[in-house]
């Protein structure tokens, strides 16, 4: 009988010691996640919505020619030369999508390029300053692409 009683006390001993492992592993798992999730949202907080930065009621749409490209995350940014009405050349930064987003909607690096005279569409930005969120551009050969913007509002490019 004191064998068995020394066998159930081992075991349970065991069994204890085995519960408080996995525990500590389970601790640690849960501080892992919580870490990364606090590092991993970080860009999401820093990411702009499009009525934050641009205004649905301002459309623009001019036609200029192309000083610069940038494909980068999250968003694609294109740079045109456009005479303004008071007839100076002003430099306007157009946001689009990010490069997959693009490249899904039949976009590719080489689909505009310095140089190119383009028109393009969209909103201006809240600050009145020469940047917009791009719906739309049209190459010199009339080839029509969408910009997949962020203005969740514009049902005609989803």
């Amino acid at each position: 009988m004191q064998g068995a009683a020394l066998r159930v006390a081992l075991q349970t001993t065991l069994l204890g010691e085995q519960l408080e492992i996995k525990a500590m592993k389970t601790g640690y798992s849960l501080a892992v996640a919580a870490v990364v999730g606090l590092l991993g949202g970080a860009p999401a907080i820093a990411h702009h919505s499009f009525v934050a930065e641009f205004d649905a009621n301002a459309p623009i749409k001019y036609t200029g020619t192309v000083t610069k490209i940038e494909w980068r995350n999250p968003h694609t940014y294109f740079y045109v030369d456009v005479k303004g009405e008071d007839g100076q050349v002003h430099n306007w930064a157009m946001e689009m999508g990010s490069p997959n987003g693009l490249m899904r909607r039949g976009w590719t690096r080489n689909s505009l390029k310095v140089g190119d005279v383009i028109s393009f569409e969209g909103w201006r930005a809240r600050d009145g300053g020469f940047k917009g969120n791009t719906r739309a551009v049209t190459t010199a050969d009339g080839t029509r692409l969408f910009a997949n913007s962020s203005n969740s509002d514009d049902k005609s490019a989803k």
